[in-house]
């Protein structure tokens, strides 16, 4: 078995991929369009972890909480482990009429300090939202709290950090989440909403109906760069010494026409570890045997940061995952790969995944689980 999975080039493995109509499970679609409308801000998901018991527990599965992750387990354990992050970027209250971004304030990253937020990532965010609408709740139990809309959003140049102001939640007090208010949407042959992670995370939960027996887990705080610690916590408390996890996600790409071009976006690397090469290729072997096209994302980062450095621009990172900080900080004891969907409008209210890449990713999932693939 090679070491690193064949990679066809970029050009090669796009040029071909049919783009009819695919039909997803009605099942999954249903479950995914009630998920989306739970919210699930981050650093406040635990409203939606007892949403997601609720649901896993009517499957079958056995649920257990811990700090941080939600552990849900077949018959066989350890046959299968998948991990997908349940949050979803929003905002939250920090004093009277006063809110900020979640991920901000969930990753300390509102600290004061010069270099704690990028200027370039709140200046891609700042006009990102405005007249949205929002709703808040309370983080523990997800009761309704009150609806708005974002007027404006600014930089405060004495806090470092992104500050919005909304209409109709002037009554909110400091602690209290803000989501934003969003329902599923089919658009040009793609699944169109608030995506990320719920996508994914609606999948597992979608595997137990089908009869999976593996462990799925469900982690806080992914976008606050937070859930791998918890996810570490439980394989230091009960992980053997072979732990291997495949983390699913979306993978962004910089519009649909070019998220479409493959199925599935599979990863050799991200900027923190390389990933298990052996369970890589036997994605790769299921995607050959599913006629599943695929891109691995680290050989396409860096053939587009050769032209950008040919056009002397700098570089991109090759991102960091979940799966890589947990790889780099285990020491051994977890290791894995990573399975995504490529999307577009990636992080925003209307983040497109095609509906042939879910397709094809709940066939992997059915796959490496050993069930069949639903066709209704």
């Amino acid at each position: 078995m090679p070491s690193t999975p064949p990679d066809l080039p970029f050009e090669a493995r796009s040029a071909n991929v049919p783009a009819p109509e695919f039909e997803l499970p009605e099942a999954y679609l249903s479950l995914l369009s009630s998920l989306i409308r739970s919210p699930s801000v981050v650093g406040s998901e635990h409203s939606f972890f007892r949403v997601l018991q609720r649901e896993l527990e009517e499957r079958g599965a056995n649920v257990t909480w811990y700090e941080g992750v939600l552990v849900a387990q077949g018959n066989k354990p350890d046959s299968v482990m998948f991990s997908a992050h349940v949050d979803r970027h929003g905002l939250m209250c920090t004093g009277p009429n006063e809110f900020q971004y979640a991920a901000f304030v969930s990753g300390a990253r509102s600290d004061l300090l010069g270099n704690s937020v990028s200027e370039q990532l709140m200046n891609k965010i700042v006009n990102r939202f405005e007249a949205e609408a929002v709703y808040a709740y309370e983080p523990w139990s997800g009761a309704y709290r009150g609806r708005g809309v974002i007027n404006s959003a600014y930089i405060c140049e004495y806090r470092n950090n992104l500050i919005f102001e909304l209409k109709g939640l002037e009554h909110l007090v400091a602690g209290t989440p803000v989501a934003f208010a969003d329902k599923l949407r089919i658009e040009n042959n793609a699944l169109v909403g608030q995506l990320d992670n719920v996508l994914t995370a609606a999948a597992l939960v979608y595997m137990f109906e089908i009869g999976f027996q593996g462990t799925a887990f469900f982690t806080a705080q992914e976008e606050a760069g937070k859930s791998w610690r918890y996810l570490l916590e439980w394989f230091r408390r009960f992980g053997g010494t072979t732990n291997q996890l495949i983390v699913v996600d979306t993978s962004p790409y910089p519009d649909l026409e070019t998220a479409q071009q493959q199925h599935l976006v599979l990863r050799n690397k991200d900027a923190n570890a390389t990933f298990n090469a052996d369970l890589t290729q036997q994605l790769v072997s299921l995607c050959l045997q599913h006629d599943i096209s695929y891109q691995m994302k680290d050989h396409y980062v860096d053939t587009q940061n050769a032209q950008r450095i040919a056009n002397g621009e700098s570089p991109v990172s090759l991102g960091s995952t979940e799966l890589g900080r947990i790889i780099s900080a285990s020491g051994g004891l977890v290791d894995g790969t990573t399975l995504q969907i490529p999307s577009s409008g990636y992080h925003t209210l209307s983040e497109s995944a095609p509906i042939a890449s879910v397709r094809g990713f709940i066939q992997i999932l059915s796959a490496l689980a050993g069930l069949r693939f639903p066709e209704h």
